[in-house]
């Protein structure tokens, strides 16, 4: 186990904020708690919920606002689960962690939280994601219920394979299809190629992520798309976003968005032209930024499905 860390600004995670609010106004003692969760990089919890807000906003139906107790419901699980499934990675990693600069800070391997600790604030916030579940239809409960087997696997993925980036987008982008669940009672081709999308978008923009931490893997035995791609990285990100830009227009089509819809998207596919131009793999700092960046992605296509429901031509 990594030397505890002592002072404020040693307490800062490598790829946080050094201005985030944890550190600079959250209570000391609950602070290694929401640094478990991730709240001191918030980007997760929107990558986790952009796919649930797509998915309410595509079948809110024609000249239909998606419905805002369920956009909110959707912002709180998103927030929780994130925070959760942090928490069981960093279980699950805890004899890594202390081994890789960008995360020897966590709170496990510096010591701040105990392994049991860890455990009894990883069953508070599943408790209230069973709450936020409990919320909707019963076929929706059953729907979300089932996300839970791909998040126990995820963080075990990159001891066994080179792909754990697909488990994390298995798991990331499940809220397209509880969304679908949720309004509409039923999983469509629809759903599923949003789903699929989300997978694919996961695939690409947490490759980039991966890359931070390529030399540490390999030291420690870990495996990453990173590490399985190498030099032609940029080649496999070209087909993951041109899939995932696909399969979101495809399940625009199926739900007859009206055109601003393919105006929006166009929008998106020239942002992802945008991060595969700037990508420098051997630059983490650009890694890093590129992948936050996906915050805007999903706000393009939600707003893109937004305004597809509403027909300009009357």
């Amino acid at each position: 186990m990594s030397k505890t860390v002592k002072t404020k600004e040693d307490k800062i995670i490598a790829d946080a904020s050094r201005q985030n609010w944890v550190d600079k106004y959250a209570p000391e003692g609950v602070q290694p708690y929401f640094k478990l969760s991730r709240i001191d990089r918030p980007i997760g919890t929107w990558l986790l919920l952009f796919p649930c807000w797509w998915a309410l906003a595509m079948t809110a139906g024609p000249e239909q606002l998606p419905n805002f107790l369920y956009l909110l419901l959707f912002a709180i699980g998103a927030f929780v689960m994130r925070g959760a499934g942090c928490t069981l990675n960093d279980i699950a990693d805890r004899d890594f962690d202390g081994s890789v600069e960008r995360t020897r800070k966590r709170p496990i391997p510096s010591g701040q939280v105990s392994v049991l600790q860890a455990f009894i604030w990883l069953g508070a916030q599943c408790l209230i994601g069973l709450l936020v579940l409990l919320q909707f239809n019963n076929f929706a409960i059953i729907v979300g219920a089932c996300s839970l087997i791909l998040v126990a696997i995820y963080p075990f993925a990159k001891r066994f394979t080179y792909w754990p980036q697909f488990f994390l987008g298995l798991a990331f982008n499940y809220g397209a299809l509880l969304g679908w669940a949720v309004t509409t009672e039923s999983i469509t081709p629809a759903a599923a190629s949003l789903y699929l999308a989300g997978i694919l978008w996961t695939l690409g923009y947490d490759t980039i992520y991966a890359h931070q931490d390529k030399e540490d893997d390999i030291l420690i035995g870990v495996k990453s798309t990173a590490l399985k791609f190498g030099e032609q990285t940029v080649s496999w990100m070209i087909t993951f976003y041109s899939f995932t830009l696909f399969f979101i227009v495809l399940s625009g089509f199926w739900m007859n968005m009206s055109p601003l819809f393919y105006v929006g998207m166009a929008g998106a596919a020239v942002h992802l032209l945008w991060q595969v131009k700037s990508l420098d793999i051997h630059d983490g700092d650009k890694c890093l930024a590129l992948f936050k960046s996906n915050k805007s992605f999903g706000a393009i296509v939600f707003f893109a499905i937004v305004a597809g429901n509403f027909n300009i031509t009357g």
